[in-house]
């Protein structure tokens, strides 16, 4: 499950100019200072462990969530990672859950 929340003041847009794929995506957990860039919006990732016999979730697995939806709105990176905890529900044999800021550089 992912789902995209727009920041304060705008909505989630996605960068026109080109086409990205999950290995162009940086994911950190600090803001990037260096280099300025706009927010396209915020993500909220959502990796599950639905039997007993798939993976465990791991922060590892969040990331390429986080990856993968950060290419579809054409992000160069994802600021500002969190990772939550490993939870067991009726629902599900385990789930971790990840957010972030996804940005283009300008």
């Amino acid at each position: 499950m992912a789902d995209v929340k727009p920041t304060v003041g705008g909505a989630a847009v996605s960068a026109p100019n080109k086409v990205k794929t999950p290995a162009d995506v940086i994911v950190t957990e600090k803001d990037i200072t260096d280099r300025k860039y706009r927010s396209l919006g915020d993500i909220n990732v959502t990796v599950n462990k639905t039997t007993i016999f798939d993976k465990d979730p791991t922060p590892a697995l969040v990331e390429e969530r986080l990856k993968e939806e950060g290419a579809k709105l054409g992000a160069d990176a994802v600021v500002l990672a969190r990772y939550g905890t490993v939870g067991i529900s009726f629902m599900s044999w385990g789930s971790i859950d990840g957010k972030g800021r996804a940005v283009v550089f300008e």
